[in-house]
């Protein structure tokens, strides 16, 4: 499907405001953590008590916070988890026996509290602040480890210049979803950790299908200007990649929308890592190479432009 097939926009044209435009985003995500004191870590990796209850009728959050306040456990999270009869608690840095007795206490109170809405426990984990705090390092060891690998291939198959603005690219995408999270209040869990490493891989053959069209016509366009180059490579990859976004974009919103209340964070972790994604292999990593070309220009490009 061509639905680009003469396109000829002056997209590295606009790349002032592409750069701008991400700018502010990560800038509002990066306030955002502030004022939020870091990011909503999930119980993954803080380490602690989790229960999901199902009432047989609605209840509200007001009276589950007041029966556990009798207990001494006011300051747990409490949240609806998808259906109005179903609540969400977590008891954090409490786990081993402590946890035990701790989700002993919260559902002794709260039968007793609202006695006529009876319930069952769907879920019970308890994770330690050990395993937290391992989990939390294998997790930044894991996104490390992948753009190390990255930089590497990258270097080996183009330049090492690609590698450093596709790097740019996928640390931009990883900012702006953090920040998106950080403004919600989400948490942060493992699922989500596994959401980022699907959007570099993403947002990585995204760019790497640009870079490729750019290597090709570096050779077939010699004596072209090197912006030119690369924004009539940005043209030619426009139609492939707007309608794999579109494809992707759409299955992830089916995701989404009918996949529930457990994926439902991982699910908007990749829709914005695929509209994201799409929109920094053109506006981040593009723009990098030319700007990089324009300061340390290629033998081979000073060659061409001298012959």
């Amino acid at each position: 499907m061509e639905l680009f097939a003469e396109a000829n926009y002056k997209i590295l044209d606009k790349r002032k405001f592409g750069a701008i435009f991400s700018i502010a985003l990560i800038a509002i995500g990066l306030l955002s953590i502030i004022f939020h004191n870091g990011l909503r870590l999930g119980i993954d990796f803080q380490g602690g008590t989790l229960m999901q209850l199902q009432f047989e009728q609605q209840v509200e959050i007001a009276d589950i916070r007041s029966a556990m306040d009798e207990v001494g456990f006011g300051g747990a999270e409490i949240q609806r988890f998808g259906a109005p009869n179903e609540i969400l608690i977590r008891v954090l840095a409490l786990q081993g026996e402590e946890g035990r007795k701790a989700s002993e206490q919260i559902k002794t109170a709260i039968s007793q509290s609202i006695p006529e809405n009876s319930f069952q426990v769907r879920r019970l984990e308890q994770v330690g602040p050990e395993i937290g705090s391992e989990l939390r390092g294998q997790a930044v060891l894991a996104i490390l480890s992948a753009l190390l690998g990255i930089v590497l291939y990258i270097s080996i198959r183009f330049e090492f210049k690609f590698a450093i603005a596709a790097i740019i690219a996928l640390i931009h995408d990883i900012l702006i979803t953090l920040g998106v999270f950080s403004v919600l209040n989400l948490e942060i869990s493992l699922a989500i950790i596994a959401a980022f490493l699907t959007i570099v891989g993403y947002s990585l053959n995204d760019t790497i299908v640009v870079f490729d069209r750019v290597r090709e016509n570096l050779k077939a366009m010699r004596r072209e200007a090197y912006d030119a180059i690369v924004n009539t490579s940005i043209n030619q990859s426009l139609s492939r990649t707007v309608v794999t976004s579109v494809t992707t974009f759409l299955v992830v919103l089916v995701l989404y929308l009918g996949g529930g209340e457990v994926i439902h964070n991982f699910a908007l972790a990749l829709i914005i890592g695929v509209v994201i994604g799409t929109y920094s292999s053109i506006f981040v990593a593009s723009p990098v190479i030319v700007e990089w070309e324009a300061r340390y220009p290629s033998k081979s490009k000073s060659r061409s432009r001298r012959g």
